[in-house]
């Protein structure tokens, strides 16, 4: 709901603090319903731009990497290489299967490719990984009670330096994962406090404003009208309109210059926030649904709520021009994948 509804008549001067930090919750909660209802306007506009620039040129790029795997991979069953050149070949191979094994525009046949070699992949790491551990030395055994006891203090210390990073690492999940069930019963807690005073809080506003006791005609049509508005609140759960209904009613009523007592500052707070962090998520969830690139989620953290929408667009063009880039690069790569001699060459230079 939108109204074009004065926060505060009164003067910001004669505002007590707590007062003034309402007016700045109500506006910038004003901003943050603009700015999610731009992003809800533009989302298709978006999705249709980069459907029309990125994903063309990702289906490019992931089809020449796709070949480059299908290369690679024959050359190394084909050909001998040294120990050196199969590390590399190998790492090239495996980088280019896990980035592959998500992508959404191979054909089932290519994904099945894909999935087969990063399996084979993944047990040669197993088994290279089984083969050190059997490798490890092991310990000679001696008469001399010192040495066999200096051996069980030191294998000791090892046990206890093991459980010592994995509790330090252990707490800290825990005290990240405390920290977001604190900030979720606190939203939680914020939300139901809100929903439960809805009702009091139109009650509240129908009894001080209800036209039926206006004998001026004038106020009586005021009266009508804004009551009209609070109903389309209520009936629409928009618990924010009515809360900036009823402070702007409150202060302009002579028994109330006083200002807001403690417990209304409380709650207004409370329910405030709750909004305001319900609608900061919605602007966030929309917008993680826009970004798909490394680059652009980088740039959105770095900006943090200031991201715009004309700063996804540059972003699209940015992310455009670096992928028609990469594919010129890989094409070129790929023409030498084909032969034993453009492997090697690729292999020689450092460039494969």
């Amino acid at each position: 709901m939108f109204f074009d509804l004065k926060t505060i008549v009164q003067p910001d001067a004669e505002l007590s603090p707590q007062q003034k930090k309402l007016n700045r919750l109500i506006e910038q909660i004003e901003q943050q319903k603009i700015k999610l209802a731009a992003w809800q306007k533009a989302q298709a506009e978006i999705q249709q731009q980069a459907r029309k620039t990125l994903v063309p040129i990702c289906t490019e790029l992931h089809n020449i990497l796709f070949q480059q795997l299908e290369q690679l991979w024959n050359s190394v069953q084909r050909y001998e290489f040294s120990k050196a050149d199969i590390a590399q070949l190998d790492d090239k191979i495996q980088n280019l299967a896990a980035i592959l094994k998500s992508s959404q525009v191979l054909s089932e046949q290519q994904k099945l490719k894909v999935v087969q070699i990063d399996h084979f992949y993944q047990q040669h790491t197993e088994h290279n990984q089984a083969k050190k551990n059997k490798k490890k030395p092991t310990i000679e055994s001696h008469d001399s009670t010192e040495t066999y006891d200096q051996h069980l203090e030191y294998e000791q210390a090892e046990i206890d330096l093991d459980g010592y990073e994995y509790d330090e690492q252990q707490y800290e999940v825990e005290r990240e994962q405390h920290r977001l069930n604190r900030q979720k019963q606190k939203r939680e807690q914020a939300q139901k406090m809100a929903e439960q005073s809805l009702k009091t809080v139109y009650l509240k506003i129908a009894s001080i404003i209800h036209p039926d006791r206006e004998q001026d005609e004038q106020l009586k049509v005021e009266k009508t009208e804004m009551l009209q508005q609070a109903n389309t609140a209520y009936e629409q759960q928009d618990l924010f309109y009515l809360l900036k209904l009823q402070i702007q009613i409150e202060q302009n009523q002579s028994v109330s210059k006083k200002g807001l007592t403690a417990d209304q500052v409380k709650f207004y707070q409370l329910a405030l926030d709750a909004q305001s962090q319900k609608l900061q998520s919605e602007i966030d969830d929309l917008i993680d649904t826009l970004v798909w690139s490394e680059s652009a989620k980088i740039t959105v953290k770095k900006l943090k709520g200031k991201f715009q929408i004309s700063d996804l667009y540059k972003q699209i063009d940015a992310d455009t021009s670096a992928l028609k880039q990469q594919v010129k690069w890989e094409k070129e790569r790929l023409k030498y994948m084909g032969k034993l001699k453009g492997v090697e060459m690729l292999l020689e230079h450092g460039v494969l």
